[in-house]
């Protein structure tokens, strides 16, 4: 039987950032294409499906550098006393300082992260749950950071890295989950991947159009509450949907429950980026206002929808993918079709988060 959640969202105000600003001061950057797939929207029966496409973003197969960068700046900020605003101002702070950026990841968030402080010249250090990806390890030890084999499931993994951290010898944590007493990084995390959404909105105005649902990849929750911190702030009713593997669904679970729960991420999945067992603490009370449904989805419908994105001339690999599986499981559902108003008429962006050559790495 599928794991589906269903409810009523609610409207959120997100606070201001300047997020999107610091990342158009970062050489190279671009927004990633928002692709318009009129052929297959029609076979779903549905209005029109755009798909952004965050396979090539700053040259890493992931969008996840959107908010490393900006977490980055925030962490070195608070360990140097000042704001920071640009990369060229991060860039200044991070000069001549005995810097370690570390962190605990899946693959694409400590690959973004050791791109950042590769671009600074400081050192990084990755923590590495089970199930990491070949390719993910690859790119991260080419941006010469070191990789811990930590062993472990990832919410484990949190848990030792964040404890064996030390301040004092200039280790900063940028951690893309949540806990008492630490917030700030994940919450510029959060600020970081708004910047996707904003980017989305006004490519789709460009076509003349706007998502009436959005259907996103969910982990421990930080690019759902980005995206419902978007699409649910006032003046945009559209609804976002979160989509997990079947072996990992925390946030569909959560939803069902009515509370913040913790399920067993025991089993392997390709969609190793979303196999995290209890959602972000900042992120969970956002996701259970303004989320309309969480969704689980098999691995064997992700590698179908990529198959399918493949043929479109998309490609991206089983977390990307994610989205559109999901979309297929809510318009076999008659209740959850109904409930959302899918029809002909319907308007639908998925999150395509990360690229085939990110492999199983998130």
């Amino acid at each position: 039987m599928r794991q589906l959640a269903l409810q009523d969202p609610g409207q959120l105000n997100p606070p201001a950032t300047d997020a999107a600003a610091f990342h158009r001061s970062i050489p190279g950057h671009a927004a990633t294409p928002l692709v318009e797939l009129p052929g297959l929207a029609a076979q779903l029966g549905i209005g029109r499906l755009l798909v952004k496409d965050e396979s090539d973003r700053l040259g890493l197969p992931s969008f996840k550098i959107l908010g490393a960068s900006w977490a980055a700046a925030r962490a070195v900020g608070e360990h140097r006393g000042r704001a920071i605003g640009s990369w060229p101002e991060l860039l200044a702070a991070s000069a001549d300082q005995r810097l370690t950026l570390v962190t605990t990841s899946d693959g694409n968030h400590g690959w973004a992260l050791a791109k950042v402080a590769h671009d600074l010249g400081v050192r990084c250090r990755v923590h590495l749950p089970d199930g990491v990806g070949s390719l993910a390890r690859q790119g991260i030890r080419a941006l010469g950071a070191e990789l811990v084999e930590a062993g472990g499931d990832y919410d484990e993994v949190v848990a030792r890295t964040a404890a064996g951290l030390d301040p004092a010898a200039g280790e900063l944590l940028v951690q893309d989950t949540s806990w008492a007493g630490y917030a700030t990084i994940p919450r510029a995390i959060v600020d970081g991947y708004r910047t996707l959404a904003a980017e989305a909105d006004e490519q789709a105005a460009a076509l003349g159009t706007r998502p009436e649902l959005v259907l996103v990849p969910m982990g421990v929750g930080c690019l759902g509450q980005a995206m419902v911190e978007h699409f649910r702030a006032p003046g945009s009713d559209a609804q976002v949907v979160a989509v997990e593997p079947a072996v990992a669904a925390c946030v569909t679970a959560s939803l069902a429950a009515g509370a913040r729960v913790t399920v067993d991420t025991g089993r392997a999945t390709t969609m190793a980026g979303l196999r995290c067992g209890t959602p972000s603490a900042d992120a969970w009370p956002v996701l259970a206002a303004g989320l309309s449904a969480g969704v689980a989805i098999t691995d064997a419908e992700s590698a179908a929808a990529a198959a399918e994105l493949a043929v479109a001339g998309i490609a991206l690999g089983p977390c990307g993918a994610a989205p559109l599986a999901g979309l297929r499981a809510l318009l076999a559902d008659p209740g959850a079709r109904d409930r959302l108003g899918l029809g002909p008429e319907s308007v639908v962006l998925l999150i395509g988060t990360e690229g085939a050559a990110a492999n199983a790495g998130q």
